[in-house]
C-alpha cells in the first residue's frame, strides 16, 4: 500500500515501511543546491507491531530514470526482497 501524507510518500507492507521525502539541507553553508535530494527511510515493523526507523540514504541524480532504480535498488537491497508488486 502506498500513501501520499503531503510531505512524503510512504510505503507500507506487513513487515516494513518505507518513506520517500524531498529532503533540504538546514545549513547555511550550502546557498543553493541544484538538484533536489530525495531521502528514503525504512523502518522495520517489530513482533509488537510498531515500526523501527533503520537504514536511511540520500539520492542526488540528475536523471529522474537513474534516481528511481537507484532508489528502488536501494529499498530492495535493504529490506533483502523484491518489492515490485505482482512479481
Amino acid at each position: 500500500m502506498a500513501v501520499n501524507t503531503g510531505q512524503s510518500l510512504v510505503f507500507v507492507s506487513e513487515d516494513w515501511k518505507v518513506e520517500l521525502w524531498e529532503h533540504r539541507n538546514t545549513t547555511f553553508a550550502i546557498s543553493k543546491q541544484t538538484k533536489p535530494t530525495i531521502r528514503v527511510k525504512i523502518f522495520k515493523k517489530t513482533l509488537k507491531g510498531d515500526f523501527v526507523a533503520g537504514h536511511y540514504q540520500d539520492f542526488q541524480l540528475d536523471s529522474l530514470n537513474e534516481l528511481a532504480l537507484q532508489i528502488e535498488r536501494y529499498i530492495q537491497f535493504a529490506v533483502g526482497q523484491n518489492i515490485r508488486e505482482n512479481v
